[in-house]
C-alpha cells in the first residue's frame, strides 16, 4: 500500500507536534466510546507487505484507492492516519506528510525530528501507541486508520483495553496480491485469517456491496490487473 506516490498532496510548510498525552476518567465509561481502529494494507497471500524496505510491486490504481479510503471524509473532519517511524520514512520526502489527513507517527525516539520538504499539514510524534490512538479519538476525527508497518499491525490487531483511550480494529482493508507470489518479501503480517486456538475464526470477509457502503465510492469489484499483478479489494470484519 506504501508507498511511490499519493494523490492530492499538497506542498506547505511543515509543522510538527509532539503530544504527551492528557487522556482521564473511568475505565467504564471508556469501554463504551471505545476506539475503533481500521488496518488498511496490501498483502501477498502468504501475507507479505514489504522488501528491503519498500515495496515489491508499484501500483498506481492500488495506491489510489489507499489515498481516496483514507481522504474520505464528511465535511468538516478528517481521518487520521498512524504509523510507525519506518513506514513514514519510506513515504518519499516530497509526497509526506500525506494530505487531508491528520498524520501520526509512533517512535519511541521523542527527539526523532519529522522532516518533510512538504509543508504545513500537521503532523504529531507520539511515543506510543497508546498516546497516539488518544490524539485520533479527537471529536473532528471521522477514522483511524493503521497504515503500518508490521509490528504496529500486529499490536492492533489485538484488542487494547488497558490504556486511557481503550481501542479495537475492527475491520482490516486489505489488498490481497493473488499473482505473482513475491517470493522475495521479508516483512510479513500475521495470518490474522487462520482459525484461533480454539479452532474458531474470528474475521469475517464482508461483501463487495458491505465494501462499497463504507468507503463511499464505487471499489472496483474482483481481481484487478495492473502492471502484471493481479489483485482484489477486499474487506474483513472482526465477528
Amino acid at each position: 500500500m506504501i508507498f511511490g506516490c499519493d494523490i492530492g498532496i499538497l506542498a506547505e510548510p511543515l509543522l510538527v507536534i509532539a503530544y504527551n498525552g492528557t487522556g482521564q476518567g473511568s475505565l467504564s465509561s471508556l469501554l463504551q466510546t471505545m476506539s475503533r481502529l481500521t488496518i488498511i494494507v496490501a498483502a501477498t497471500k502468504s501475507n507479505g507487505i514489504g522488501q528491503h524496505g519498500g515495496l515489491p510491486w508499484r501500483l498506481s490504481k492500488e495506491m489510489a484507492y489507499f489515498a481516496r479510503v483514507t481522504s474520505t471524509a464528511p465535511e468538516g473532519r478528517k481521518n487520521a492516519v498512524i504509523m510507525g517511524r519506518k513506514t513514514w520514512e519510506s513515504i518519499p520526502a516530497n509526497f509526506r506528510p500525506l494530505s487531508k489527513r491528520l498524520n501520526v507517527v509512533i517512535s519511541h525516539n521523542e527527539d526523532y525530528e519529522l522532516t518533510s520538504s512538504n509543508p504545513s499539514t500537521p503532523v504529531h510524534l507520539c511515543s506510543n501507541l497508546t498516546l497516539a490512538v488518544e490524539l485520533a479519538s479527537q471529536a473532528d476525527i471521522h477514522r483511524r486508520f493503521i497504515i503500518g508497518g508490521v509490528s504496529l499491525i500486529s499490536e492492533t490487531l489485538n484488542p487494547i483495553s488497558s490504556s486511557p483511550t481503550p481501542c479495537i480494529t475492527d475491520r482490516v482493508l486489505l489488498t490481497r496480491i493473488l499473482a505473482p507470489d513475491f517470493p522475495q518479501c521479508d516483512v510479513f503480517i500475521p495470518d490474522f485469517l487462520g482459525a484461533s486456538e480454539e479452532g474458531e475464526t474470528e474475521w469475517k470477509q464482508a461483501t463487495h456491496d458491505e465494501l462499497v457502503q463504507w468507503t463511499g465510492f464505487d471499489v472496483p469489484a474482483g481481481v484487478q490487473e495492473e502492471k502484471g499483478v493481479s489483485y482484489e479489494f477486499q474487506m474483513w470484519l472482526r465477528q
